[in-house]
C-alpha cells in the first residue's frame, strides 16, 4: 500500500496540465499606444518569484520567503521546513510533542538561532522554541551552512537559522489565517501594522492555537499528541530618520501541554501524565545611526533581553527552571574604496538558570544556579573585487567567567569566473556552552537513569565547507545544479550515550573522535510556465566514540531525498504543491537483553517514505487552501518501549526516528487586506 501512494505521489507531481500561459502572479504591465503610427494591444511582462532564493553574497545560504511559506500550511517554524532539503524536523520524543532540528547532520543546539539578526530561543527554550515562532507572523527565514560570520557571536558550529518577523514599516497591511485539521487543532493567527505618521510605525502580531482531543491510535495506552495551549502576542515600534533608525518589540508567550497515559489508564490510581507549562517573554531595541549612506557608514546598538519559566512534570520526575538571558551589541562597519570592508564591534551575553529537579520517580528534589556571563570583541574584513571574488574574514575573543578566554576564527571565499558558475568555500571554528537538563529535560519522559558528569567540558568544534552552484541554459529555461560539502570536527563535545547502559542516559565528556560528512546534490527546473520541480538527495556520516568505540550515532538518518513540485497556472489564482520526502534508515542504540535471552528491539531501522499536498485558491483579499501531511500515513512501530509498565525501568519514549501518527488532512483560510 505505501508503494501505491508513491506512485499516486510521482503521477501527481508529473501529471499536471502543460499548457503554459502569459499571465503570472506579480504581473507588470504597460500598454504601449502607437509604435509607427500603429496601435498595439496591451503587452504584459511576467515573472514567478521564487520561494526559495539561492544567497548571492558570500555565504552558503538560501532565504524561504512568503511565497514558500504558502507551499505548505506553516503552522509554525518547524513546519515551515517541510519542502527544505537542507532542515530536517523530527520529533524529540513519542510522549511531549517536541520537535528538534537537524543541519549538517548534527542536532539543532548546534544551530545558532537567531530573531532579526539577535541570538535567541537558547537553553530552557530549545526543546519547544519551533512552535514558538507562528508560521504567519514571518516576513522570512534564512538559512546559512557551516562557519557563519562572527557578528553574531561565536555559537554557530553546524549554521545559522534567522527568521525576520513582519514588519512595521513594511507597506501597511492586515491579515488573518484560520486552520483546523483532522486531529482537531485549531489555529487562528492575526497581523497589522499601521503609520502612525512619516517617520512612526507600529505594528501587532497575534497567535492563538489549541489541542484539546486525545488520540491513542496505536492503542498502547498513551496520547499520540500531547493536548496543547498555546497564546502569543507581539507589539512591534518602528521610527524611520533620515540618519537615525529606531526599532523596539515586546512579545509574550504562555503555552500548556499535557500528555502521557489515557482512556482507562489515566483513571487508575497512579496514572503516568505528563505535563509541562512554558511562559515566555522578550523585549529588544535596535539603534542604527548612518553617518554616510554611500560608504556604508554607519553604528548600531542591539539590546535584547528575555524570561522563561518553565514547570514540567514527567510522572513524578520534575524540571522546573527560571532562565534569564540579557544580550548587548554595539557595532560598526563602513566601506572603505569600493573593494574594502570593515566591521568591528563588542558584546555582552549573560545568561543565569535557576534549576529545580528530581530525577527519578522516587527521589528528592534539587536545586542548581547557574550564572555565565561572556563580554567578546570582534572585527571582520571583506575584500570584493567586482563581482568575481570575494574574500571574507573574522576573528572574535571572548572571555566567560566559567570557561574563561577563547578566540573563533573565520573565513570565506567565494569565486564567479563567469555568470553561471560560482564557487563558495568557509571554515571556522565555533564554542557552545552546555545546559544539559535545560536543553534535554524531555529526556526524562523515560524510565532511564539519567547520569550527569561533573566538570563537563564547553563545546568546541571546526567546520568546514565548500560548495559549487551553476546556471545552465537548457532550452528556453535554466536549470540550477548545486553541490555541497561539509565537514565538522568536534574537539570538545557533550556525548549523549545511550548505548553503554539501555537503562540510563549519560552526558559526559567525549573521550575519542566525533565528525559529522555530509554532502548534498540539488536540481531545479522550471518545465514549463508556472511549473517548476526540484530533486535534492543528501548522504550523512555522522560518528562520535561511545565507550571507546567509533560508531554511528544513533537515531540519526544516513540519506534523505526530497521532490517537490509546484505549479501556479494562468493568472495565478490556483497553486499545486507536492513534496515527496525519502527518508533514510540508520542505527538504534544498543537494547536491553529480555528473559529469553533476545534483544528488546532491533540494533536498526529501515528507510521511510512521506508525502504531502496541498490546493490553494486564490481571490483578490483572501484565499483558501487544503491538503495533507504524511498521506504515506507511515507510522513507527510500538514508538514507546514497555508502554504498558511506564513506572519501570524499561519504560522509554525517547527512541523516536519516525512519526508517531498517521496522515493529517488540514483546511485554512487567508485574509488580506493591503494598504489599509
Amino acid at each position: 500500500m505505501t508503494r501505491l501512494y508513491i506512485i499516486i505521489g510521482i503521477i501527481l507531481l508529473a501529471g499536471s496540465p502543460v499548457k503554459a500561459n502569459r499571465l503570472e502572479e506579480e504581473n507588470d504591465t504597460s500598454k504601449v499606444e502607437t509604435l509607427k503610427g500603429k496601435q498595439l494591444n496591451e503587452v504584459t511582462v511576467s515573472a514567478h518569484r521564487a520561494g526559495r532564493v539561492k544567497s548571492t553574497g558570500i555565504g552558503n545560504t538560501e532565504m524561504i520567503n512568503a511565497n514558500e511559506l504558502l507551499r505548505a500550511a506553516c503552522c509554525n517554524l518547524g513546519e515551515s521546513f517541510t519542502t527544505n532539503p537542507s532542515v530536517d524536523v523530527n520529533y524529540a520524543d513519542a510522549a511531549t510533542g517536541a520537535q528538534q532540528i537537524k543541519l549538517l547532520g548534527l542536532s539543532g543546539t548546534y544551530v545558532q538561532m537567531l530573531t532579526e539578526n539577535i541570538p535567541n530561543y537558547r537553553g530552557a527554550a530549545a526543546p519547544f522554541s519551533l512552535g514558538y515562532i507562528p508560521g504567519p507572523w514571518m516576513q522570512s527565514i534564512q538559512v546559512s551552512k557551516g562557519a557563519s560570520s562572527v557578528k553574531n557571536g561565536y555559537e554557530s558550529i553546524t549554521g545559522q537559522i534567522n527568521v525576520e518577523f513582519k514588519k512595521p514599516q513594511a507597506t501597511p497591511f492586515a491579515d488573518a489565517n484560520l486552520y483546523f485539521n483532522s486531529k482537531g487543532k485549531l489555529e487562528a493567527n492575526m497581523g497589522a501594522n499601521l503609520h502612525l505618521s512619516k517617520r512612526w510605525r507600529t505594528a501587532l502580531l497575534a497567535h492563538y492555537e489549541i489541542l484539546d482531543k486525545v488520540h491513542d491510535d496505536n492503542g498502547d495506552g498513551f496520547a499520540d499528541l500531547p493536548k496543547v495551549r498555546q497564546g502569543a502576542l507581539q507589539s512591534r515600534w518602528a521610527w524611520m530618520g533620515d540618519h537615525y533608525v529606531f526599532q523596539a518589540s515586546v512579545k509574550g508567550l504562555k503555552e500548556h501541554r499535557k500528555g502521557g497515559q489515557t482512556g482507562h489508564h489515566a483513571k487508575a490510581e497512579h496514572p503516568y501524565l505528563i505535563d509541562i507549562t512554558n511562559e515566555r517573554y522578550e523585549a529588544f531595541t535596535k539603534n542604527a545611526y548612518i553617518f554616510d549612506k554611500e560608504r556604508a557608514t554607519n553604528i548600531a546598538l542591539i539590546l535584547s533581553g528575555s524570561l522563561h519559566h518553565e514547570n514540567a512534570g514527567y510522572g513524578h520526575k520534575l524540571y522546573n527552571a527560571d532562565q534569564r538571558n540579557g544580550y548587548a551589541s554595539l557595532m560598526f562597519e563602513s566601506d572603505f574604496g569600493e573593494h574594502h570592508n570593515l566591521s568591528v564591534g563588542a558584546s555582552l551575553n549573560h545568561d543565569y538558570y535557576d534549576q529545580r529537579y528530581r530525577l527519578t520517580n522516587h527521589g528528592t528534589e534539587q536545586q542548581q544556579r547557574d550564572d555565565e556571563t561572556t563580554p567578546g570583541i570582534y572585527a571582520q574584513y571583506t575584500f570584493k573585487l567586482g563581482e568575481k571574488l570575494t574574500l571574507m574574514g573574522g576573528l572574535r575573543w571572548d572571555h566567560s567567567n566559567i570557561y574563561g578566554s577563547f578566540v573563533t576564527p573565520r573565513a570565506h571565499l567565494k569565486y564567479s569566473p563567469n555568470e553561471a558558475v560560482t564557487l563558495r568555500a568557509s571554515a571556522g571554528k565555533g564554542y557552545r556552552t552546555n545546559h544539559v537538563l535545560a536543553e534535554n529535560n524531555f529526556l526524562l519522559a523515560s524510565g532511564r537513569q539519567v547520569i550527569v558528569d561533573e566538570n563537563l567540558d564547553q563545546e568546541a568544534a571546526w567546520n568546514y565547507g565548500i560548495s559549487a552552484s551553476s546556471n545552465i541554459p537548457v532550452g528556453e529555461k535554466t536549470l540550477e545544479l548545486s553541490a555541497e560539502y561539509y565537514f565538522t570536527s568536534f574537539q570538545h563535545q557533550l556525548l549523549v550515550d545511550l548505548d553503554s547502559d539501555p537503562h540510563a542516559v549519560h552526558f559526559t565528556n567525549l573521550q575519542g573522535d566525533s565528525y559529522s560528512h555530509t554532502w548534498q546534490l540539488e536540481a531545479t527546473y522550471p518545465f514549463f510556465q508556472g511549473f517548476t520541480l526540484t530533486a535534492t538527495y543528501r548522504r550523512t556520516n555522522v560518528k562520535s566514540t561511545y565507550g571507546g568505540v567509533l560508531r554511528e550515532k544513533p537515531l540519526t538518518n544516513k540519506y534523505k531525498g526530497l521532490l517537490t513540485a509546484s505549479y501556479k497556472p494562468g493568472l495565478g489564482k490556483w497553486q499545486f504543491d507536492a513534496t515527496l520526502q525519502l527518508n533514510g534508515g540508520g542505527r538504534l542504540p544498543d537494547a536491553y537483553t529480555t528473559d529469553g535471552g533476545t534483544p528488546s528491539w532491533d540494533n536498526t531501522y529501515k528507510g521511510y517514505e512521506q508525502l504531502s499536498a496541498q490546493v490553494t485558491r486564490f481571490f483578490r483579499f483572501w484565499s483558501i487552501y487544503a491538503g495533507g501531511e504524511n498521506l504515506t500515513a507511515f507510522k513507527q512501530k510500538a514508538p514507546i518501549i514497555g508502554a504498558n509498565d511506564p513506572w519501570g525501568q524499561n519504560f522509554d519514549s525517547t527512541m523516536i526516528w519516525g512519526p508517531v501518527h498517521g496522515a493529517v488532512f488540514y483546511i485554512g483560510v487567508r485574509l488580506n487586506w493591503n494598504k489599509i
